[in-house]
């Protein structure tokens, strides 16, 4: 399962991690004189729930404890992020120490606020270089203006899963690398069945689970901020682009309204009742998770993965992709914080380590020595994702002070855009940008 925020829960987090910023000002001062060395019992809060990856953090944690004796750590996990904002509020003993998230749209707010201890300095006295250790694009949604208040903890690339079955049926023989070619397979790939659909080649509208505009974005390459730290979207040509093309995918496969009236049909994402599982889509958007999840779920079909298309004349760039993952942090009010870097430096940069918890739970390593691992498990299937994380041109969606307000005000001028309520996009771009910059200087 993805180990991303979902932009849905973000704005109500966003609220709460901003009441931080006076709770957390000034509480820093002898944090950090604790021995680390001395009997001590860290609280860890993260989010996992699953029972798989409930016993992949409770063997994780095991093995630190045996490589840290005096250090016992009490784990909660099904822990929101409203619900650690709450406790970091209230402060205290039952505060945690060290947390998990899978938000990591809320970084610039972590940071700006003070909620999360400044890792530079753990760092450094570690004699960590975080630039070697740490995929660029993963330092880029774990920091904000040179405030590392969070690392990575696994990573989650994203491209297309596909059903290898059907491409062989359609006469399509490999996956496709362009957005023309992308367009013409789902095209080919899609059934219709009266007024709705046997199958759809692919399911286009933003509402259509992993497909998000930030996710088809990262294939354009965008900046979504300038030099001078504004809201960039009308002023390169990506977002127009994209949004262009999105919009007459959506067209050709059918229109909006006959598409969102199909997707009414789907089952729940994370059950077998996937519309990719049931063979209702032929090519999802999606990470590293689907193909496994498929394959639990007992598809009768040929499971294929692929990077996802890029832009006809960005063909040398093909291989890219979104990239986002789980962040780990201190709490600034934490009397604890030696003992608990040294919870953060294990889970986070031992190699040994981040590969048993990537194998445990099917997610991409977050480190460069452990996506090189001989004992990291790759299938086929998985691969494609390994190599996406790797590539230099995939890239990620910038902390900001706001969060991920921003995204929420991209993301909900991209849902009126295919909707067709939209009928100047550069206008409309630039009229986004004005409310994020709005919104960005309230949040300083």
């Amino acid at each position: 399962m993805p180990r991303t925020g979902r932009l849905t829960t973000a704005a109500a987090t966003l609220a709460a991690i901003s009441a931080l910023a006076t709770a957390c000002a000034g509480q820093g001062g002898g944090a950090t004189a604790d021995d680390p060395k001395a009997d001590v019992t860290l609280t860890f809060w993260h989010g996992w729930s699953a029972p798989t990856e409930v016993k992949a953090i409770e063997e994780h944690i095991a093995r630190f404890e045996k490589a840290h004796p005096n250090i016992k750590v009490k784990v909660t996990g099904n822990m929101t992020d409203d619900k650690v904002n709450q406790a970091l509020r209230a402060g205290g003993d039952k505060a945690p120490d060290v947390v998990s998230s899978f938000t990591t749209d809320s970084v610039g707010k972590f940071c700006h606020s003070g909620a999360f201890a400044d890792l530079n300095p753990f760092l450094a006295k570690s004699g960590i270089d975080k630039t070697k250790v740490f995929p660029k694009t993963l330092l880029e949604y774990t920091q904000f203006r040179g405030n590392q208040c969070t690392l990575p903890l696994l990573n989650d690339a994203y491209g297309l899963v596909y059903n290898k079955t059907a491409f062989a049926a359609a006469g399509i023989t490999e996956a496709p690398r362009t957005w023309s070619q992308f367009t013409e397979a789902a095209q080919k790939l899609t059934k219709t069945s009266g007024d709705s659909y046997e199958r759809v080649g692919v399911m286009p509208t933003f509402h259509g689970y992993e497909t998000a505009p930030m996710r088809l974005a990262a294939q354009w390459s965008p900046a979504y901020f300038g030099a001078d730290g504004k809201s960039n979207l009308a002023a390169d040509p990506a977002f127009a682009k994209m949004l262009t093309a999105q919009k007459d995918l959506v067209a050709k496969l059918g229109g909006y309204g006959k598409l969102e009236r199909f997707r009414s049909t789907f089952g729940d994402e994370w059950s077998a009742e996937h519309p990719f599982h049931q063979g209702k889509v032929a090519m999802q958007v999606d990470g590293e998770w689907r193909a496994a999840m498929a394959k639990d779920a007992g598809v009768p079909f040929e499971i294929g993965t692929a990077p996802l298309p890029v832009p006809d004349d960005q063909i040398s760039d093909y291989g890219k992709g979104y990239l986002s993952g789980t962040i780990m942090g201190i709490s600034s009010a934490s009397r604890k914080q030696n003992a608990a870097w040294e919870l953060v430096r294990y889970m986070t940069t031992d190699t040994a380590a981040v590969v048993a918890f990537a194998n445990a739970i099917h997610n991409v390593p977050s480190t460069l020595e452990a996506l090189d691992s001989p004992d990291l498990r790759v299938t086929p299937e998985f691969k494609t994702f390994i190599d996406i994380a790797r590539h230099p041109k995939s890239n990620t969606t910038p902390a900001q002070a706001d969060g991920g307000t921003y995204q929420l005000t991209f993301q909900d001028f991209a849902y009126a855009v295919e909707k067709g309520d939209v009928a100047d996009i550069p206008a409309g771009l630039a009229e986004t940008d004005r409310q994020i910059d709005t919104d960005i200087a309230k949040a300083q």
